[in-house]
């Protein structure tokens, strides 16, 4: 057999190989999952009330996405802040993540300096730590996320120190994780993903952003039991697996399931698309 005739067959094996793979790839989206748990909630659906009524018109508006944060459950909400909102020092009872979605806020000791983030920054204020929150823009949305309900302000009389530090980190710091760093994303796949917190004192939740192309046309599949995501930035076309019907998400709006799910997305926007996801299961973005 001469070189030539070898060449021919590496070729033909890689060339094999290759559309086997795709196929496989194929075969492991259009997966049929039985009685799918998928669920959507658009922006446009949230209802939204007063965060401190005792504030009167001055209080923040907020938007439940899932639990209560008036009872005891897991919840997140979205919190939304007037142009040159801020708040008088004050604390939480609770914990809370959150994550900019539009405008600027700022949210720190009472004595910081302003430091306002944008769209896609990450922070999370410890129970009982004294702070301000503040916002800059003609409309300020962030996601507010606790393990725990109620959420509660409380007077910085009734401050606390529960051994936590508080997190900052502005959209420009955030570090991405390609296909070649990761295995939560496919050998294929553009997207990046960020690791955000990993607490496995809390059922192995962890909170994580993936950002996706915007020309992205692919799935995440996870198995978590839990599985909460919101848009924070960009625009993407959701396929319901109940019925194929197609929801539009656009920032602020929602995605999530209960049982291992595949998330079929299409992206519709003219810039790349990033979401916040919280799960305790694992994450592949294909």
């Amino acid at each position: 057999m001469n070189k030539l005739s070898i060449y021919l067959i590496l070729i033909l094996g890689i060339s094999f190989s290759c559309k086997n793979q795709e196929k496989k790839l194929s075969e492991a989206l259009s997966e049929k999952i039985e009685n799918p748990t998928n669920k959507v909630l658009l922006s446009s659906e949230i209802k939204w009330e007063k965060l401190n009524p005792a504030r009167g018109d001055q209080s923040p508006q907020a938007g439940t996405i899932w639990g209560d944060r008036k009872g005891t459950e897991p919840t997140g909400f979205l919190a939304k802040f007037v142009d040159g909102f801020s708040s008088p020092p004050h604390i939480h009872n609770v914990t809370y993540r959150a994550v900019v979605i539009k405008g600027s806020l700022h949210n720190d000791d009472p004595k910081a300096d302003n430091m306002w983030m944008k769209s896609g920054s990450f922070w999370t204020q410890p129970a009982g730590e004294p702070h301000i929150t503040s916002a800059k823009g003609e409309e300020n949305i962030a996601l507010v996320e606790i393990n725990k309900g109620p959420y509660l302000v409380k007077p910085i009389n009734e401050a606390f120190d529960n051994g936590e530090k508080p997190i900052n980190i502005d959209d420009s710091n955030i570090v991405w994780l390609n296909n070649e760093q990761t295995n939560w994303v496919g050998s294929k796949s553009k997207a990046e993903i960020s690791f955000l917190l990993d607490s496995k004192k809390n059922n192995g939740l962890k909170s994580i952003f993936v950002k996706l192309p915007k020309d992205y046309n692919g799935a995440i599949e996870t198995n978590g039991t839990v599985l909460h995501s919101v848009v924070i930035k960009g625009n993407l076309n959701y396929i319901m697996p109940q019925n194929n019907e197609t929801k539009n998400l656009d920032a602020g709006s929602y995605f999530g399931s209960t049982d291992k799910a595949i998330h079929t997305i299409k992206g519709n926007s003219e810039k790349e698309i990033i979401l916040y996801i919280r799960t305790n299961g694992e994450v592949k973005v294909k």
